[in-house]
């Protein structure tokens, strides 16, 4: 049997294993068999004995944890077993992070230790309060324009003539102490980008190849504004609209479906890690891509993807609220209704890859023949 998520084969002990164990208690949990080769064969130990008295210990001092460490005998030959649970809380060893990922071990740096502390500490990074954001914050006319959209989605109570702050409220963006959670800030500040650098969305048109710059767009603004001046970008500098006939009439088409368009942007906005890049735009003579900092959950795949799968934002209030205003759906169908609108457009099925610590969604052009 190969190593996998959960299984890990040892030759012998070394101390430095206790990453791999480590890493097991911070993901789904997991078994680590020492005295085997690569394949799982059996080899044995010789130092079977010691290191049963030894290795519980170990563990427990270094880690915190207790782990199943079981004497196995095949054909006289004694190995063991060491069975890791999930801990609900992070383990460290000796102050760093490790988690299993397939069938490898990483070390957790960064934005990335700081969303996995949050995760298992039952918290996200929206939910968070920025202390220096005040009422004064908030552009009035972007809530307006939120509270029209609740309207017709109906997915909300309707929260005319409200005061910004019951709206704050209503949506849970306002701690028991007033103080204002980062969603609010995302969906509706003035000028997020005085609490958090990297809000905006850079357009890039390439041409002869990815070196190839031409020139740039910097989109600026809170979610509610910037999925719409993305969009308006797009279609007024970057994209062309090819043109038809029938008869007299001219019938402008569109480069790239504007579904698809809409919803990469969104899936970009609402589940990008906000302490990461910029969302970045790249239109190229015969692509578009769309990249945003934050890899796909540990849980969902790349093809899982391509079917019908749970929703797990990054950011669950802002996807909350999106929800609520009818951008986005709450089952995950985000993906699905891109490869949707590409099939609906003849266009090839959207390629979705984990590249750069980020995620990136690529439409192609139709081949022509």
């Amino acid at each position: 049997m190969p190593e996998s998520q959960n299984i890990e084969w040892k030759s012998s002990w070394h101390d430095d294993y206790l990453k791999w164990i480590c890493g097991f208690a911070n993901a789904d949990g997991g078994t680590i068999f020492i005295g085997t080769d690569d394949d799982g064969k059996v080899i044995g130990l010789d130092d079977f004995k010691s290191l049963m008295e030894s290795l519980p210990n170990k563990i427990q001092n270094q880690l915190g944890i207790i782990a199943n460490v079981n004497l196995l005998n095949e054909r006289g030959l004694y190995y063991i077993e060491i069975n890791v649970t999930s801990s609900s809380v992070a383990i460290s060893l000796r102050g760093s992070y490790y988690i299993r990922c397939g069938a490898t071990k990483t070390e957790l740096k960064g934005i990335a230790l700081n969303e996995f502390l949050l995760k298992k500490a039952g918290l996200s990074w929206d939910k968070g309060v920025e202390p220096s954001a005040t009422l004064e914050s908030i552009d009035e006319e972007s809530v307006a324009r939120f509270i029209d959209a609740t309207k017709k989605s109906k997915r909300f109570p309707d929260m005319t003539g409200l005061s910004i702050r019951d709206v704050l409220e209503k949506l849970n963006f306002i701690d028991d102490k007033g103080g204002i959670k980062r969603a609010g800030l995302v969906l509706f500040a003035k000028n997020p980008a005085s609490f958090f650098p990297n809000t905006f969305v850079k357009i890039g048109r390439f041409v002869d190849n990815d070196a190839d710059l031409r020139f740039q767009e910097v989109i600026e603004g809170n979610l509610v504004t910037v999925l719409d001046k993305t969009l308006e970008v797009l279609g007024s500098k970057f994209l062309i609209r090819p043109i038809h006939f029938e008869g007299i009439m001219r019938i402008d088409d569109d480069e790239y479906p504007i579904d698809a368009l809409r919803e990469m942007i969104l899936n970009a906005l609402v589940h990008r890690d906000y302490m990461g890049s910029m969302v970045q735009i790249r239109v190229n003579n015969d692509s578009i891509s769309i990249w945003n900092e934050g890899k796909l959950p540990r849980e969902i795949t790349m093809e899982q993807l391509k079917i019908i799968h749970p929703s797990r934002p990054r950011n669950p209030l802002i996807a909350d609220a999106c929800f609520k205003a009818g951008y986005i759906d709450s089952w995950g169908r985000g993906t699905l209704k891109i490869i949707e609108a590409c099939k609906s457009a003849s266009l090839m099925e959207p390629e979705m890859i984990d590249i750069f610590g980020g995620f990136q969604v690529t439409l192609r052009k139709k081949v022509e023949s």
